[in-house]
């Protein structure tokens, strides 16, 4: 009788299609994934630690660096929980704007999303078109906060600064352009039998398996969980907004395609609420030695200098307590603890992240597939490590 031999086989941590220093143990029967374990580790920066260190608005740029394709998604999660635990209202005028720079977030990450893991299956076009259309939105992001991917525009109690006077118009041109174009992605993959073959019925996770997985985002709805905190609990004003949920049926790679380019459109249908109905009022909550004066009061009164000066150098401090604020990132759930001790550092901050989450399911999407189904599996989850290992 012949003897049944598996090969080890270290797939990254420097593979191209690991995105990031992402290695997974595989154990082969030939072509076939016997058993696959993630290993993480090798990124580890120690994000929560460094922001116990820091006052709790020089800890809000760190959250840019955790998942660095959702910069203001990540800025919106913190401030609401530092928000919440300071007992701060902000004005309708900002929880629309950070509603529409969140969902310009998303349609940021799904494109760079969707060029990757198409370049990953072998369609190198598509990161060009992608990445073409992604520099309309990151010259909104320039705009808003001088600088294209860490903006840390959203800040606690409001926006950094007013909207640039041209920020309606950038967003209505970049809609109709991106929108027009999603239409070309289509013709060169929806129906591509190539693409179609390298992702029908294959990582497929049961609705089932992706609940006790505790999935979330496109992982969790492309099972057919229509589960979204954007409706479900909402947040930001995000009540006053009428859009879909998609969700998939399969719960394959090709689902969580389709559902990704439907959530885009459906981004945009939200953006343009807000440009329509987009309130007056201040950018940002009148409290002061808590949220930054406008920078046009610290140059005419001196009582606006005086807090500026206090909290960029002593922070504020926030009250005894813990807080969770959980919402919808484009990779999913994105929740921060905040627990204050009633100085002006937060006594502990953690992350629950949706990345990090999801990976846990990758045995179960590529376990019994083919090897070249491991990359399809791990582009379809969308991780990005300095999230999965902050």
């Amino acid at each position: 009788m012949a003897e049944s031999r598996t090969l080890t086989l270290n797939m990254g941590p420097q593979h191209p299609s690991t995105h990031g220093v992402l290695r997974v143990l595989l154990e082969l029967d030939g072509e076939t994934v016997v058993k696959a374990k993630p290993v993480i580790g090798y990124l580890h920066t120690g994000i929560e630690k460094t922001m116990e260190s820091k006052l709790y608005y020089k800890a809000l740029p760190c959250t840019d660096r955790m998942d660095y394709l959702a910069p203001m998604s990540n800025n919106l999660g913190y401030c609401l929980a530092v928000e919440k635990l300071m007992d701060i209202e902000v004005p309708d005028k900002v929880k629309w704007a950070r509603v529409c720079l969140a969902e310009l977030t998303r349609v940021n990450s799904h494109l760079v999303w969707l060029g990757t893991h198409a370049l990953d299956l072998g369609a190198m076009s598509m990161l060009l078109y992608t990445f073409r259309e992604r520099e309309l939105i990151l010259d909104i992001y320039e705009a808003c906060g001088g600088q294209r991917m860490m903006t840390s525009y959203i800040r606690i109690g409001g926006l950094a600064h007013e909207l640039p006077k041209d920020f309606e118009q950038k967003v209505r041109n970049m809609i109709k352009i991106i929108r027009e174009r999603l239409f070309d992605y289509e013709k060169l993959l929806t129906n591509n039998p190539i693409f179609i073959g390298r992702t029908k019925g294959v990582a497929v996770i049961s609705a089932e398996d992706a609940m006790n997985y505790c999935l979330s985002g496109p992982m969790l709805r492309g099972s057919g969980i229509k589960h979204d905190l954007r409706k479900d609990n909402p947040y930001s004003g995000y009540e006053n907004f009428d859009f879909e949920v998609p969700i998939g049926k399969n719960g394959d790679a090709y689902d969580r395609y389709l559902l990704r380019l439907e959530e885009i459109r459906q981004s945009f249908r939200i953006c343009e609420q807000v440009l329509d109905g987009m309130p007056e009022g201040p950018y940002r909550a009148h409290v002061p030695g808590v949220v930054l004066p406008p920078k046009e009061d610290i140059l005419q009164k001196m009582e606006a200098m005086i807090f500026h000066f206090k909290i960029i150098t002593e922070g504020f401090k926030a009250p005894v307590g813990s807080v969770y604020q959980a919402i919808e990132s484009p990779k999913g759930e994105i929740g921060f603890f905040i627990t204050g001790d009633g100085t002006n550092k937060p006594r502990r901050v953690r992350v629950r992240p949706p990345a990090f989450v999801n990976l846990a399911c990758l045995p179960k999407l590529v376990e019994g597939c083919l090897f070249s189904d491991v990359v399809c599996a791990i582009g379809s989850i969308d991780i990005i490590l300095g999230e999965v290992d902050r």
